[in-house]
């Protein structure tokens, strides 16, 4: 399964309008990566100002409206195992659709995100102790209720939506060399490097050293069972990349990197001391990259996604 740059052309032809376009500013390549990539252009596009907090909105938006076009929508909704960022995402796309979402999360879930996916409209059902209960019961409810069955990351709709973006930094950065994006599952990724690939730049797939799904199966040539032990797990804790992720790494352009979570906290509070940027680890894990592990070119042209903005931002001003 491979994803085309056509898939995402369709994908942004589909969410234009309906997303919030991506703010794309300079950064201090210095000030941020002094050991090595100091004479970087360097560029932040800010995806955590999305709909939702985070990227995910786009293919949230793009997988609801594809299946709307092609008459494959059903009556009972969608439906999600999902607290996070993709619950939230697919929760507001349903609502903006005047479709039915059906959330399951484990009774254990933050009362903030069961409210939040609430103030959606949101039908949230609260089954077990673990993700893995929320998600036997989802697939239950799909089966039973025939209700569309929707994923955090793997599925070429959520992907291609996620590539939009790369669409809408090239318009303002059209001599880019790089783009830098922590991945996950490799959603984001996958439409990123897509995306990137049809006009030629490079990707660095950024992941924490302890959640290196994507990086795994590279090694191996095909999907394996990662670790998932990081301060960035409660976003990119995947334990298998997709497919999509991997075709995408083996055929364009792409070096992965990994990352220790002791640079991922510091630029996350780097960012909020020199910027005012409340991030999510996640994010914070794409742009240390550029700390210690990727020497920049003299000269060359970075952007960094920085994906999501759903965290508890108290730690930050300690």
């Amino acid at each position: 399964m491979e994803l085309s740059y056509a898939d995402v052309k369709a994908a942004a032809d589909r969410i234009a309008g309906r997303v919030r376009p991506v703010a794309v500013v300079p950064g201090d390549g210095h000030a941020i990566a002094p050991t090595g990539s100091g004479s970087c252009e360097l560029s932040l596009a800010l995806e955590f100002m999305q709909h939702t907090g985070s990227f995910k909105a786009r293919g949230a938006q793009n997988f609801i409206q594809a299946h709307r076009d092609n008459g494959t929508l059903p009556d009972a909704g969608v439906t999600i195992a999902s607290g996070g960022n993709a619950g939230l995402a697919c929760a507001w796309a349903a609502r903006g659709q005047g479709v039915r979402a059906t959330v399951f999360l484990p009774t254990t879930a933050p009362a903030v995100k069961v409210e939040r996916l609430r103030g959606y409209g949101a039908d949230v059902r609260l089954v077990g102790t673990e993700y893995a209960d929320a998600l036997a019961a989802c697939h239950e409810f799909a089966d039973t209720s025939s209700a569309l069955r929707s994923h955090a990351y793997d599925n070429p709709y959520i992907a291609a939506g996620a590539g939009t973006l790369m669409m809408e930094i090239h318009r303002q950065l059209p001599r880019l060399d790089t783009v830098v994006v922590a991945v996950g599952g490799g959603g984001l990724f996958a439409g990123i490097a897509t995306a990137a690939a049809h006009y030629g730049v490079r990707t660095i797939a950024v992941e924490p050293e302890n959640c290196r799904a994507l990086h795994a199966a590279i090694a191996a040539g095909q999907i394996v069972d990662a670790p998932v032990d990081s301060i960035a797990a409660d976003s990119l804790g995947a334990r298998r990349a997709t497919e999509l992720a991997l075709r995408a790494a083996q055929n364009y352009d792409v070096t992965s990197i990994l990352v220790p979570d002791r640079d991922i906290i510091a630029t996350r509070r780097k960012l909020w001391h020199d910027r005012r940027l409340a991030v999510e680890h996640a994010a914070a894990t794409a742009l240390a990259a550029l700390t210690s592990a990727y020497r920049a070119e003299p000269g060359e042209r970075i952007c960094v996604v920085l994906c999501g903005a759903n965290t508890d931002p108290t730690d930050l001003a300690q």
